[in-house]
Formats: C-alpha cells, sequence, structure tokens
C-alpha cells in the first residue's frame, strides 16, 4: 500500500523496546536538524534559495504515534516511514514520537506544527460561541494570599462565621479550601490556600481559576518575602488585587507605612492616586470587612464576570484526595455551564460518572452552576490541583480522552530521567553527574530538624557532601516532592509521614522517602549512602615472583618463559611486570600458566612452571615476572 514500497524485514525478532526507544531518541538527536537544515539552515545563514516558510499548520500532541501524524497531514503512513528511513530513523507506523521528531518529519511535509494545550480538547469542545443572551453574571473567585501569620484564614473565618483555626495545626492551612459566601449584595467563592504555591502551581498548569486577589498584610508587621512573591504571582497571571490591611486592632499598627512598603512595589493606592484598593481591616473586630467585601464585588462588576449555565460543565481541580469510604474525591470549582449528578467527565488522565456531590457545608446537591465549589465522587483515579474538569457528551467520549492522557503520561515516565535515591547514588556518582546529597529534611517539631540538619552537615568531606535544599515542620507535602524530583534529591522524614497526594506522587516521580524515628539511623543511613559515593580505593595486592630460567618459543603461541617461582604463586589472569636489571619493561596480564604440558590454575613457590605473558615475546632469561592484582577497598569517611 502506499507509494513508496518499504523492504520487509526476513524475520521479526522480539527487542528491547526500551533499546529502541533510546536508540530512536538518540538518532533523533544526532539527525534531526539534519531535516530542518535544508530549510531553516539555508534561510539563517542567509543564502539565496527559493523558500518559503510552511504555510499549513496542523495541531499535535507529544508521544502521538508515526500513523496518528500521518493523519493529521492527510498522507499515507508508508510515507511517513519511508520518510523516517530517508533521516536514518527507523520506525514503525505504531511509533511514537516525541515533540523534536514530530517537528522534524512534520517539516518535511511543509507543515508547521502546533501543540494542544489539553490532549483531547477536540473530542468535547463545544462547536458554537456562548451567545450574549445566554450569559449570566456569575460570582467572583477569589483567592486570599499573604505572609504567613498575617491573618489569612482568621479573615476568612469571620467572612464565613466558622471557626477553622481550631482544626487545624498552629493555624496554618493545611491543604486547598473552596468556599462560596452569601451576602446581602451578592455571592463570592474563596480560595483558601496554604500560601502562593498552590495557586502558582494551578497557573502552572493553565488553571486561571482566580479572579481576584485579596493581599493580606498586618499592619503591625511589614511586607513580607512571601508578600512580595504573592504580589508577583498574582501580577504575572494578570489578575487584580485588593489589599487587606490587616490588624488595625493593635496598637503598634502604621497602615501608611504598610501603603508605602506596598507603593514601592508596584501597588499604589487609590488614595494617593493609584488604582489598587486599600482597605484597613481587624479580622479579630470585624472592622472594614463589610467594606472589604464591597470592594470586591465592585471590582467584580468592573471584570463583568459572566457564564454561560445552560452548557456542559467545565471547571478546575482545586484539590483531590482518596477517601477509603467513598474513593477519589476532587473538590471542583465549576468555571461554565452547569455539572448533575451523573454527567460523564475527564478530569486529568482520569474519567468518570459523577456520583454525589457535596457542597462546602457537607450538603447534597443534585446540580451547581458556574462560580460554585463542590466535592466531587465517581472518579476512576485521583486528579492533581489545576487538572481540568470537563463534562463529556458519553462515558466513550470520556473513557477515549481519558486513555490518551494515560497513555501520554506513561510515554512521560518512561522519558523521564532517574531520580535519586539512596541505592542508585553511587552509580551516579560514577558518571560524574553529581558530588553531592542533595536532601529534604521535614520533622514533627523545628527542635528535631534544627538538630537533624546540623548533625547531618558535618558528615561528608572535601569529594562528596550533604546540601540540605529545605528543612520545615510538618507532614511531607507534595510541594517537597515537587522539589525533590526538580533537583534529584532525597526526602528525610523524622516523626512526620507523607500524606495521601505526596506518596502517590512520590512514587510516580521516583522520588525517594525515607523515614525515621531515631536521629542516629538518619545518620548512619546517610554516612553510609556518602561512603557509597565516594570513589573506591585501589590497592595493589602481591600475589607472586618468578624468576626466568629458560625461554621456549612454540608455533602459534608464541615465547613461553620456563620460569621458577620464588615467592608466592603464579595464577592466570593476574596483571604481571616484566622486569628487567631493575627496570619495568613491560605491563599487562598472565595469559596462561603450564606445569608440564597441562594448563593450571595455580602453581606455588618453589616450582617450575611455564608462563605465557599476553601480547608480549620479548622475555629474556633472567627477567622477573612480579605478578599481582587491584583490589577496590570501600572508603570510609573520617
Amino acid at each position: 500500500r502506499g507509494d513508496v514500497a518499504v523492504p520487509r524485514a526476513p524475520k521479526r525478532q522480539r527487542v528491547d523496546q526500551s533499546e529502541v526507544q533510546a536508540s530512536f531518541r538518540r538518532t533523533i538527536a544526532q539527525l534531526g536538524t539534519r531535516a530542518k537544515s535544508r530549510k531553516r539552515r539555508r534561510r539563517e545563514e542567509g543564502a539565496d534559495v527559493d523558500f518559503e516558510e510552511p504555510t499549513r499548520t496542523i495541531e499535535v500532541n507529544e508521544f502521538m504515534s508515526v500513523s496518528e501524524l500521518a493523519s493529521k497531514m492527510e498522507v499515507n503512513p508508508t510515507e511517513v516511514v519511508a520518510k523516517c528511513l530517508e533521516l536514518g530513523m527507523l520506525a514503525t507506523v505504531n511509533q511514537r514520537l516525541d515533540m523534536d521528531t514530530i517537528e522534524t518529519i512534520a517539516l518535511e511535509f511543509d507543515y508547521n506544527i502546533k501543540p494542544v494545550e489539553e490532549i483531547g480538547a477536540e473530542e468535547f469542545a463545544e462547536e458554537e460561541e456562548d451567545s450574549e443572551e445566554d450569559l449570566e453574571l456569575r460570582p467572583p473567585v477569589v483567592t486570599i494570599m499573604g505572609h504567613v501569620d498575617h491573618g489569612k484564614t482568621s479573615l476568612l473565618d469571620f467572612i464565613r462565621e466558622s471557626n477553622i483555626i481550631s482544626g487545624e495545626s498552629g493555624g496554618i492551612t493545611q491543604h486547598i479550601g473552596a468556599y462560596s459566601v452569601e451576602l446581602p449584595a451578592g455571592k463570592i467563592t474563596f480560595l483558601d490556600t496554604p500560601g502562593h504555591a498552590a495557586f502558582t502551581a494551578m497557573r502552572a498548569r493553565g488553571a486561571q481559576s482566580t479572579d481576584i486577589v485579596i493581599l493580606v498584610v498586618a499592619a503591625d508587621d511589614a511586607v513580607m518575602p512571601q508578600t512580595i512573591e504573592a504580589i508577583d504571582h498574582a501580577k504575572a497571571a494578570g489578575v487584580p488585587i485588593v489589599v487587606a490591611i490587616n490588624k488595625i486592632d493593635k496598637p503598634e499598627a502604621d497602615v501608611d507605612r504598610v501603603k508605602t512598603q506596598l507603593a514601592e512595589r508596584g501597588l499604589n493606592p487609590e488614595e494617593w492616586g493609584g488604582k489598587t484598593i486599600m482597605v484597613p481591616v481587624s479580622a479579630k473586630t470585624g472592622e472594614g470587612i463589610e467594606k472589604l467585601l464591597e470592594m470586591v464585588l465592585l471590582q467584580a462588576e468592573v471584570l463583568e464576570l459572566k457564564a454561560n449555565p445552560g452548557r456542559r460543565a467545565r471547571g478546575v481541580i482545586i484539590e483531590a484526595e482518596l477517601d477509603k469510604g467513598r474513593g477519589a474525591v476532587g473538590t471542583v470549582l465549576i468555571q461554565n455551564g452547569t455539572l448533575r449528578v451523573a454527567d460523564y467527565f475527564v478530569t486529568g488522565p482520569y474519567s468518570g460518572r459523577v456520583r454525589t456531590m457535596v457542597d462546602e457545608r457537607g450538603r447534597t446537591v443534585k446540580e451547581v452552576g458556574p462560580g460554585s465549589p463542590v466535592q466531587v465522587t465517581g472518579s476512576n483515579g485521583v486528579p492533581q490541583a489545576g487538572d481540568t474538569f470537563v463534562v463529556c457528551e458519553d462515558e466513550q467520549v470520556a473513557r477515549n480522552v481519558s486513555q490518551m492522557r494515560e497513555r501520554v503520561r506513561r510515554e512521560q515516565t518512561f522519558h523521564r530521567i532517574h531520580k535519586t535515591s539512596l541505592a542508585n547514588v553511587y552509580e551516579r556518582i560514577q558518571e560524574g553527574e553529581t558530588k553531592d546529597l542533595k536532601l529534604i529534611i521535614k520533622g514533627d517539631v523545628d527542635g528535631s530538624v534544627e538538630v537533624l540538619a546540623d548533625t547531618l552537615s558535618k558528615i561528608g568531606s572535601d569529594e562528596v557532601q550533604v546540601n540540605i535544599i529545605r528543612r520545615g515542620v510538618g507532614a511531607i507535602s507534595e510541594s517537597d516532592v515537587l522539589l525533590a524530583s526538580a533537583s534529584e534529591g532525597v526526602i528525610v522524614g523524622f516523626h512526620v509521614r507523607p500524606d495521601a497526594r505526596a506518596r502517590e506522587l512520590a512514587a510516580s516521580e521516583g522520588v525517594d522517602i525515607r523515614l525515621y524515628e531515631v536521629i542516629y539511623e538518619v545518620e548512619n543511613d546517610i554516612r553510609a549512602a556518602l561512603e557509597g559515593m565516594l570513589a573506591p580505593e585501589e590497592v595493589e595486592e602481591h600475589v607472586g615472583i618468578a624468576e626466568v630460567k629458560n625461554i621456549f618459543k612454540i608455533s602459534r603461541i608464541g615465547t613461553v618463559a620456563g620460569c621458577e617461582i620464588t615467592e608466592g604463586a603464579a595464577r592466570p589472569g593476574t596483571k604481571v611486570r616484566v622486569v628487567r636489571d631493575g627496570t619495568v619493561i613491560y605491563t599487562g596480564n598472565v595469559q596462561t600458566v603450564r606445569r608440564f604440558s597441562d594448563e593450571v590454575k595455580e602453581v606455588s613457590a618453589g616450582l617450575e612452571c611455564g608462563i605465557k605473558v599476553e601480547n608480549f615475546n620479548d622475555i629474556k632469561v633472567g627477567d622477573e615476572l612480579q605478578m599481582f592484582r587491584i583490589a577496590q577497598h570501600e572508603r570510609k569517611l573520617a
């Protein structure tokens, strides 16, 4: 079939697919630019050639097969296979391609490529745009951000008129929560996050879930590093900021100082001629909070936030967990359309059917409209925060998209570089990939973490050392696992455990988590790991000495030395130095040792034997053969 006949192999043999994939990627690395060079390089060099940039563009996703790429380009798959062979790349119609390879082949067929933002999106894309009459105002989605202890949770607690601090460790928000608040002037949906990290993670995954950011700054404190980071993240996302200057009830509160510091960061108050709304509040007494909410709703009016409740629902995962009784539970923020019980959906690489829906007050609901959060059960897996949540036409569409995404995820896992563990760290030091052992230390109390960090920091030498890239108090979180994955580090947990999401992520990312109860056990393991990273010491061990008494020249074998063993023993396979008049003239290996006409494994001192030195025939009577071996001894840290 097709225009090009591809020779058929005489017999198909089973091969290691990982080797095929690795070979294919190496070929791409070596030859991938060659395909582009016929067009791109000549253009970049300014050569006067008749060249036109491809005008056709196809949407592609990474790890699509040759057959799928051919279908996109509307050519026969055998043509693509033939083109790969022409470029020196062995491929089959079912071969999966990385993005560089796809671009290389597409250029050969005069196509530009556009990577799809969301795999399978075309399967459930709406054909018609929302008409103006179908759109309705929806509640604004607000994220509260700011420095730790500046009162983020206390502010939300006052707004919701419920105490969530009492159920949290140290008053710090441990998980992302989503809450809808009914006010006389309208409805607001709050995302309560543990700082800016979750906000950034969702934005990095393409989830623009927030409409307005309330930046909380304590009036009795100052603009802190986390405050600055929150400002930077909000600006990068293009989200308007409303500043809540909290703790004005304290005697040492200085609102103007906070405004001045914020103005230096580009947030100029409205009363100073700027555009940033700043409201002094007290989460303790409630002063100013009503005005703050009015300002949020006013900002929402300016943004004209609208959605079409008549469509199939689309949203974003705010948080997810695996519940023993209910299975996978995801908190979904509905952004458009209406979600109903029994709807089929896709979220990340998983699919399912809405089994139950529970709002933030624990009430079971049958349907949820735009701008509202809801806990959903029915997924066949636990998605990640930031994953899109899309209702599909039917179960088959949901399964197809889910399977496609899962296949891509498996390919990405296959292509991912090996992560660090204490077991393989020495192999990597041999390859010159690392000289230090990166650790993330988490403990139950700050004192333990401090002692552990100080203890481990003292272990090491000039060659290898411990590098503590993060230390903190609390359970091992997804953030810790992500950092360990990115930096190829190892997580040490002291009297703490990873949460369910962190365990799942660590397994998928290949991150090594070590859990301990006693400090000296941690020290022993880390010391052993560092000692394993030390290159072993090579020690020469004496085997024996032989004195050459006669020389025998044998055809097809070469020169054989007739020797008397004066010390130790002679063994085949050991190393040997040929010493003449006190000078080493050759170093090699003992090929064979013969006793009379038989090859033997050893000849002891006081006996005579024939010794053949590998690849050396210039032996003379009186030479001394010094036999030895190189042993590798493990090294210890001082």
